[in-house]
């Protein structure tokens, strides 16, 4: 009973904010792209609400 109101709930709330930056590290186009993807990510960029 509680398994499938869990599954509910998740589906409700957005992704989290490690969600979202494995998707924008996982969007990069060669390996410069994704260092500097890496380095917005060590500024913050996804973790400002917190």
């Amino acid at each position: 009973m509680f398994g499938s109101f869990r599954k509910f709930a998740h589906a409700l709330r957005g992704p989290s904010a490690q969600d979202r930056e494995i998707a924008y590290l996982n969007g990069s186009r060669d390996r410069v792209d994704l260092e500097y993807r890496q380095r917005q990510i060590d500024r913050g960029l996804f973790r400002r609400g917190l």
